[in-house]
């Protein structure tokens, strides 16, 4: 993290900053996209981040979602679907669940205050975001575009009609984070038993398998020799577990 003074907050930028933001490597391709991509969707398009020759992230509006990615179709020629997923931005509540230990004994490690909420390239709002990405195979680009799910309506229209390969990807989407894609022909579960409760890729979904058998490499660790902590509940001083 960058911590900036008063002084760095509002004093203008000097030559040397200007020249290196002049200097800066620019993508003139992906900047002809993005401003084709603008004028199309005009208000519907609520962010952006060009990483020059690698790629174009896009954050639209619910509402401007199945024009964006069609006009990415019709208008820039990306007619491959690569892929459709969502994402859970909150901070896992667990951390690493299934500590060691020789952390939380040993070193009497306590759960610490979560770290802010950040929404990677093009940001977010919301804490939900579902990203589908499309390609042009003859010109050797992509463009990956994203949306804010609000919390009270996790729902989104569904992409089959323009890319028939979505539907396995919405509805793993829907099955494994609880989004609705409306008009989707069907929405049944792929993984899960068809009863199951709760949405395992949600970030505050507890891993209860885990805690019966904890993830391999994580085991219990005995103090080190000369440390005189123990575990809790041995008495003894073997340090035996349970």
């Amino acid at each position: 993290m960058i911590r900036l003074s008063s002084a760095d907050v509002t004093s203008p930028p000097d030559a040397a900053e200007t020249a290196e933001e002049d200097a800066a490597p620019r993508d003139e391709v992906r900047d002809a996209q993005l401003a084709a991509i603008t004028e199309h969707l005009g208000e519907g398009l609520v962010g952006s981040h060009i990483r020059p020759g690698d790629d174009l992230w896009v954050r639209v509006t619910r509402d401007a979602w199945v024009s964006a990615v069609e006009f990415a179709q019709h208008g820039l020629g990306c007619t491959f679907f690569d892929f459709l997923s969502g994402i859970d931005w909150l901070p896992s509540p667990f951390g690493r669940d299934m500590d060691s230990q020789e952390d939380i004994v040993v070193h009497g490690r306590d759960a610490k205050e979560l770290p802010a909420m950040t929404s990677g390239f093009a940001g977010g709002d919301t804490r939900f975001q579902v990203f589908a990405r499309v390609f042009n195979t003859s010109k050797f680009f992509g463009v990956t575009f994203k949306v804010d799910l609000p919390d009270d309506d996790l729902s989104l229209p569904t992409l089959v009609p323009l890319f028939h390969g979505a539907n396995w990807h919405e509805r793993e989407c829907a099955e494994m984070f609880g989004f609705d894609f409306v008009g989707h022909p069907n929405l049944d579960k792929l993984y899960l038993p068809t009863f199951f409760e709760g949405f395992p890729l949600r970030k505050d979904f507890p891993l209860l398998a885990r805690r019966v058998k904890p993830w391999p490499g994580i085991v219990d660790v005995e103090p080190m020799p000369g440390d005189d902590s123990e575990s809790p509940g041995d008495g003894d001083g073997e340090g035996e577990s349970a």
